[in-house]
């Protein structure tokens, strides 16, 4: 349960119709199994202790009170187990009758939710029996103890206050207007709804679609149980369809037509963060509800839930191919608007041979065949210096002949050499200056020829260079709109590799060649084909670093969960030392270089994470990083 995660099951065992007793047993070793599992709650089906085919047996008081029994047995037998646990049963209350959800703690009947909408369309019959609920909290008798009963009921773990979950029952999340509704904005960030939905042809997407949907509605954790094996086949056929979802993503899902437990972890920080973030969800309206508390120590939950080492990344193949199509066609969208705002006369930008400045040439390249005029509208630039390789040179070249774009070669070396004797820099001492007077050098060249042509100069700077301000200040760091400027560096090369297979051909293998070279600032002298400098070596693995800007950032995670969250996506590839070092590494210079994206160029926002002051993220160039990294000097 700490870092926010909760390990939930939906679970569905092997029942008779009417056997109570019978039922129990099953529901108890289920529970059991749940609990030796470290499950800290536990949904099962509708009705599941009778039964929900029993059809006009309900009426029958044996099996009223078979149900009730059945109840006891499984709070006595579940009185050591730390589960909690949500089960369905038939219930009569001032002379009526409910279906019901009992939530059930260390053999403590904790309250009882009645269902509050009933089918009676198609094959289902329910108010022919059943008694909605009236909307209002009332209290249940059983053995001389009042327990809470109504719609409006809360659970809430004393230790941890984000683990709150409400109740609804099957058709309560089919209606226009569930009760799952009233319980998030109460402060519920768990559902769990006792099912009983038959099966029919294709009805399993559309019941996976309404769970996954309401989850990210609700911006809340979904646990959903569904009826099968051993329900009355007499007309309809149940197969035990259970489903666990977090905020839009179905963590877990049971093969249909089985019994057992679906488990997973729902992330119950994680939900709390981004209900903050949203203005939209409301503040807490829980007037007429009744928190009720349980407790449960908490112990660190071994995680099953996938983790992916490249959050940015789809992992589906045809996810992955819509994605980066999607992606091109907002950076080309986005740079058109811009260009036909300004009338510029062309596109200029810096065309280095590497992975960032080729998806900007291929943006700009798309743009221009969107506007309908002749690719020589791009204008690239290539400028070698001291640390330019002849590989990167050759497919700078190589590229835009391919793609019919001009391309001029402008030689750096002199003027930078010229600068240096202006202002007494020694060019054997290979630091910062050195480095820097070749980046703002280039930027210089790249706005002068846009302001003699009549044109803008396109950055090609990446998400990931921004987040660790691997940018020069009013060099690369500056343009007149940064096409890459969203877009995390683990996904520039997805990007490459999508337009190489796209287009095919000589650019084609331009592009694969591109992709195979190294990441270097190329500022640094090499000699030839080499590439001395590489910047992975530098700042760390643009994988690693991505992975932190997405959990650290979009979810606001704290650093011990991150660093958590890292070690188990990358166990195979980093030890934990490695990581926690590139994880220090990434806060110090995310707060230190603040100031660079303080005044970023305009940009098109192409994901959830962007790092534009105009938009999404805005941070005092000041702040301290202090508290971030005191997390992780002891672990």
């Amino acid at each position: 349960m700490k870092d926010g995660f909760i390990r939930v099951a939906a679970g569905t065992p092997k029942i008779r119709v009417a056997d109570c007793d019978y039922n129990a047993g099953q529901v108890v070793a289920l529970a059991k199994q749940a609990d030796e599992q470290n499950v800290r709650l536990l949904c099962l089906p509708e009705l599941v202790l009778s039964a929900y085919t029993c059809c006009d047996l309900f009426l029958q008081d044996t099996l009223l009170r078979g149900a009730l029994d059945a109840l006891r047995r499984v709070l006595r037998e579940t009185r050591e187990l730390e589960t909690v646990l949500v089960l369905g049963l038939p219930l009569q209350a001032a002379g009526k009758l409910y279906n019901c959800a009992a939530v059930c703690h260390r053999g403590e009947l904790l309250g009882l939710v009645p269902k509050r909408f009933l089918p009676n369309y198609g094959e289902f019959y329910e108010a022919r029996l059943f008694t909605p609920s009236s909307g209002e909290n009332k209290s249940y008798s059983l053995d001389g103890r009042q327990v809470p009963f109504g719609p409006r009921l809360l659970f809430c773990c004393e230790e941890m206050e984000d683990f709150c979950f409400g109740v609804e029952i099957c058709e309560d999340l089919w209606s226009c207007a569930p009760p799952s509704v009233g319980h998030c904005a109460a402060g519920a960030l768990m559902i769990c709804n006792l099912s009983a939905s038959d099966e029919t042809v294709g009805k399993a997407d559309y019941r996976r679609a309404l769970v996954g949907g309401q989850s990210a509605r609700l911006c809340c954790g979904y646990l959903y149980a569904d009826a099968g094996e051993g329900e009355s086949t007499t007309d309809l056929v149940f197969a035990g369809h259970n489903l666990i979802a977090e905020n839009g993503a179905v963590l877990a899902e049971s093969e249909r037509f089985t019994t057992g437990l679906v488990i997973s972890e729902v992330d119950v920080s994680r939900l709390a963060y981004e209900r903050r973030r949203l203005t939209t969800f409301p503040a807490r309206q829980d007037e007429g509800y009744l928190r009720i508390p349980f407790s449960l120590p908490l112990h660190e939950t071994t995680l099953t839930r996938p983790v992916s080492p490249f959050p940015f990344i789809p992992q589906d193949p045809a996810a992955l191919h819509a994605n980066c199509e999607d992606i091109l066609r907002l950076q080309s969208a986005g740079l058109c608007q811009r260009l036909l705002h300004t009338g510029a006369k062309c596109a200029v930008l810096g065309l280095s041979g590497g992975l960032d400045s080729a998806l900007a040439l291929l943006v700009a390249v798309r743009a221009a065949d969107w506007m309908g005029v002749p690719r020589a509208f791009v204008r690239a630039v290539t400028m070698p210096c001291f640390g330019t390789s002849a590989r990167t040179l050759q497919n700078a070249h190589a590229l835009c002949e391919s793609l019919g774009v001009p391309l001029r070669e402008i030689p750096i070396t002199q003027a930078v050499r010229r600068h240096f004797a202006d202002i007494g820099q020694d060019e054997e001492r290979r630091d910062v200056t050195y480095e820097n007077a070749q980046a703002r050098e280039r930027t210089q060249v790249l706005m002068d020829l846009a302001n003699q042509q009549g044109g803008l100069v396109i950055g090609t700077g990446d998400l990931s260079e921004l987040a660790l301000g691997w940018a020069t200040y009013n060099g690369d760091h500056m343009s007149m709109y940064a096409v890459n400027a969203s877009v995390p560096k683990t996904l520039v090369r997805h990007l490459v590799a999508h337009e190489a297979a796209r287009i095919g051909g000589r650019a084609g293998e331009v592009l694969r060649d591109i992709l195979d070279t190294p990441v270097s600032p190329e500022l640094l002298p090499g000699g030839g084909e080499g590439i001395v400098q590489r910047t992975e070596e530098l700042v760390g693995p643009y994988e690693l670093h991505d992975f932190f800007l997405y959990y650290a950032i979009r979810w606001g995670f704290a650093p011990q969960k991150v660093l958590r969250l890292a070690c188990r996506a990358f166990k195979e590839k980093y030890p934990r030392e490695t990581i926690l070092r590139w994880l220090k590494e990434f806060y110090r210079r995310f707060f230190a270089q603040q100031f660079k994206r303080s005044c970023l160029p305009d940009a098109p926002k192409v994901g959830s994470v962007t790092l534009s002051p105009r938009g999404d993220w805005r941070m005092p160039s000041d702040a301290s990083a202090r508290l971030w990294l005191s997390q992780l000097e002891n672990m």
